[in-house]
């Protein structure tokens, strides 16, 4: 059977791969977040 048919017709491999791909996108947006708030907070003490 195709990869992606599987990914569709499966209700736990979708919202698997959903839940990790939320979880990866939050870490990287407060990865980056954060680094421009330190950025940022430097800039403003000197």
């Amino acid at each position: 059977m195709n990869l992606w048919q599987e990914f569709i017709s499966d209700p736990v491999i979708f919202i698997s791969f959903t839940g990790l791909a939320t979880v990866i996108g939050l870490c990287i947006f407060y990865a980056v977040y954060f680094l421009y708030k330190i950025d940022h907070d430097e800039h403003e003490a000197k």
